[in-house]
């Protein structure tokens, strides 16, 4: 193959995700931040829609709306034990919420466009890893519609496809076991 690229290949057989708890501050500046999302903006996106968009939390942010959260999910019959996992979800250095905006269109349906987000979610993931940070892609009682309504500033239809959680990398997570590829793939 005449355009091989063996460190992206390298990058992605061994690339990992960092568990929000393993990050640390600083996060990324904000110019640092913006660079990143123009890369997870280079998605597959059939008819040019921009079906996503992205809403960025910032520590003072997370730090208002974790007690917030945490009150949301007891409410709603979590135990103890959900409210503080609930409430330490939001102690990573940033977080990037990735929005799907479905656009309407005659020609591409909603479910395409709601996996053009989900790649940006991955792109982003990939970038913020790429550039050194840690990073993990989660979702969670904060991507309940009720909470990114009345929070995050999501709008009716819109929802939110996944919290992009970024920082300085801690330890390195072990391996986790990964599929048999083989016995997932048939050849036709």
């Amino acid at each position: 193959m005449q355009h091989t690229d063996p460190a992206t290949l390298s990058f992605l057989r061994n690339r990992r995700s960092h568990p929000p708890k393993l990050l640390s501050g600083p996060p990324p500046s904000r110019q640092e931040l913006m660079d990143l999302l123009e890369l997870a903006a280079r998605v597959p996106d059939h008819g040019k829609l921009e079906p996503w968009r992205f809403v960025v939390l910032e520590r003072a942010t997370l730090d208002r709306l974790a007690p917030i959260l945490g009150e949301q999910v007891a409410a709603t019959g979590g135990d103890a034990a959900a409210v503080e996992k609930a409430r330490s979800a939001f102690a990573s250095p940033v977080i990037v919420a990735v929005v799907s905006c479905p656009v309407d269109s005659p020609k591409i349906p909603q479910w395409e466009q709601f996996l053009s987000a989900g790649a940006v979610c991955l792109e982003l993931l990939n970038a913020a890893l790429a550039a050194g940070y840690g990073a993990a892609w989660l979702t969670g009682p904060a991507t309940a519609p009720e909470f990114a309504q009345a929070h995050l500033g999501i709008a009716e239809g819109e929802r939110i496809v996944g919290l992009i959680h970024i920082g300085q990398r801690g330890t390195a997570p072990s391996d986790r076991p990964r599929p048999d590829i083989a016995a997932k793939t048939v050849f036709l």
